[in-house]
């Protein structure tokens, strides 16, 4: 399997709980390296254009909200089918649903603060990269 890229975001609500070494901790034990890391706020412009693809949806104001509410920590992870491995280490959205040990089981609240994001696909892992990070950003 070839070593591949996705994005997480580490959410207001970890971040607000002191978790993100927790976090970080979790991604890692998973066999994914941190090779992109930074502590931004997201403006409410930011949020939007990030999460644009939700904008019909009835929940995309409180989304935009929630994410920029607070510190978030946006990362670039790497490892072999990296988008399928950080989806499994998170979780099911839901905290209530998602898998003893994930991330979103330990850690999360609810739906919306379920303490991370992840890429879907390698190829929305590629932008939402292009989105927080330039390449000089990312250390491989």
């Amino acid at each position: 399997m070839p070593v591949s890229r996705t994005l997480s975001i580490i959410k207001p609500d970890a971040t607000r709980r002191n978790l993100t070494g927790a976090i970080n901790a979790a991604i890692e034990e998973a066999g994914l390296r941190i090779v992109g890391q930074k502590r931004i706020r997201l403006t409410r412009a930011q949020a939007e254009a990030f999460y644009a693809v939700h904008k019909e949806r009835p929940f995309f104001a409180d989304l935009v909200a929630f994410m920029s509410s607070g510190p978030v920590v946006v990362q670039v992870l790497e490892g072999e089918d990296a988008v399928a491995r950080n989806r499994t280490v998170m979780g099911a959205t839901d905290p209530a649903k998602a898998a003893p040990g994930t991330i979103r089981a330990r850690f999360g609240e609810s739906i919306e603060a379920n303490s991370v994001h992840g890429s879907d696909s390698p190829e929305n892992a590629a932008g939402e990269i292009s989105f927080f990070f330039s390449s000089d950003e990312i250390t491989g």
